[in-house]
């Protein structure tokens, strides 16, 4: 069990604490949601939580396996929609995976780690979520 400690600041901003580290992130309402944008929305965490959890698990496997995919890139785009309520519509998952020599076996196993990372099966059914990983070589 992991506690986060998050207090709202105003003008649409909230600080969090990570309870074990005491890391902290402050997120801001974006613009078209009348923020500043200054910082990462609530649903930007969402976006970068899904590429940071694929990233992970990704490298999880890759260790067990000896393989080195260090340098490996996630860049994520959220498109949000305003119907039925205000949600996350969509995520465009593109992941550059560094390293050389992944055959067909690492490539499988390195798609299915990113596609069960826990962030992935948390998120709503109803949310569209694409995945494309590259491989350097």
């Amino acid at each position: 069990m992991v506690k986060v400690h998050v207090k709202y600041t105003g003008e649409l901003g909230c600080e969090a604490v990570h309870g074990p580290s005491q890391a902290t992130l402050n997120t801001d309402a974006p613009v078209d949601n009348q923020g500043r944008g200054a910082s990462f929305s609530p649903t930007d965490l969402v976006a970068t939580s899904l590429g940071a959890c694929m990233l992970t698990i990704m490298g999880i496997k890759a260790r067990d396996h000896g393989w080195a995919i260090e340098g490996s890139t996630a860049t994520v785009v959220k498109h949000m929609v305003a119907s039925p309520v205000r949600r996350i519509g969509k995520l465009e998952v593109v992941i550059d995976v560094a390293g050389s020599g992944h055959d067909d076996r690492a490539r499988k196993v390195l798609e299915g780690a990113a596609l069960a990372c826990p962030v992935k099966q948390s998120l709503h059914a109803d949310m569209e979520i694409t995945v494309e990983l590259r491989f350097a070589d």
